[in-house]
């Protein structure tokens, strides 16, 4: 291969990735290690732009980057090039078709959210929900889709009006397909949302259509409730919990002030859960309040089954 060296620019036109993604993925997975002029620009060779290639290309199908950053070029080249046709009913080449299925809708729901293409995103996650079912759609399709979303948001590749487009999107499409679980008003009560100064609803959106679908009362609030609001709507509904989502930023100082206050308005017998990318930024104030922080949507349903479980003190009651 030719021994040309390329500029981050030069490589960002070729592969296809913002020159900030390709930093990020040098510096933190160690995916390249590019050389450096004297004044400390980098310089690629060929064979490090084929591999971002290579590295681009799996992501796509669904790969997370700390995953496949150190894989070598034959091994990705062995990810990128499975087909569902390569072998049974069950699985492809050691992986669940139901994975592979996720990993060939995703990339094709991102592209319809470049275009804010509506149309074409509700039809593949209807496709996903036949092929998939409600819940593997969530955990396979949906949840990925919305971290790839956020990345490329904070990546400069989308605009706030593309999260925006996605998020509506999607919590239509969800709340239209959950309904079938809609539970009776005797089922337990959770309060959705995210706190004051969280502006990202998406992972919002997917744990209520995941309560719902686990049989749960959900009221959604939406996105930046002050704490005495959501602490009302509790009390409104007879909630056993309440469910945040935490997504960004991650370094909001009044954050963990909102965070100690609801667990002061609420009462003792009233569980909160914290989720989100963010988390790992307020986790002294997480417990503070004896919340119980959850790590990813698998992670939600035992979570959830435990609550519901447990017997409400305000329903031992006579």
């Amino acid at each position: 291969m030719s021994d040309a060296l390329h500029t981050i620019k030069a490589v960002a036109q070729q592969t296809g990735l913002n020159a900030h993604v390709i930093r990020i993925w040098e510096k933190r997975y160690g995916a390249v290690t590019p050389s450096r002029t004297d004044s400390n620009r980098r310089l690629y060779s060929s064979e490090e732009v084929e591999r971002l290639k290579l590295l681009r290309r799996a992501t796509q199908g669904g790969h997370g980057i700390s995953n496949i950053a150190r894989l070598s070029d034959e091994t990705l080249r062995e990810l990128i090039s499975i087909e569902p046709a390569d072998a049974g009913p069950a699985t492809v080449v050691g992986r669940p078709r139901m994975e592979v299925l996720a990993d060939r809708i995703r990339p094709e729901c991102v592209e319809a959210i470049v275009r804010m293409d509506q149309a074409k995103l509700d039809r593949l996650l209807s496709e996903a929900l036949v092929d998939l079912g409600h819940q593997a759609m969530l955990g396979h399709v949906i949840a990925p889709l919305t971290v790839e979303v956020g990345a490329r948001w904070r990546a400069g590749e989308l605009t706030i009006a593309h999260e925006h487009f996605a998020s509506d999107a999607i919590r239509v499409f969800l709340w239209n397909t959950s309904r079938p679980f809609a539970p009776s008003d005797t089922a337990p009560g959770l309060i959705v949302a995210t706190p004051a100064g969280q502006l990202h609803e998406l992972g919002a959106i997917i744990v209520a259509a995941a309560a719902r679908n686990q049989g749960w009362r959900v009221t959604y609030l939406g996105t930046s409730l002050p704490a005495a609001e959501i602490a009302g709507a509790v009390r409104l509904n007879g909630a056993r919990a309440v469910l945040l989502s935490i997504v960004y930023p991650d370094d909001d100082p009044f954050l963990a002030g909102e965070l100690v206050s609801l667990r002061k308005f609420l009462p003792a017998s009233v569980s909160i859960l914290v989720g989100g990318r963010a988390t790992s930024g307020y986790l002294d104030a997480i417990e503070e309040i004896r919340a119980l922080k959850i790590g990813t949507l698998a992670d939600l349903y035992p979570a959830l089954e435990s609550l519901r479980s447990r017997k409400n003190p305000a329903e031992a009651k006579p």
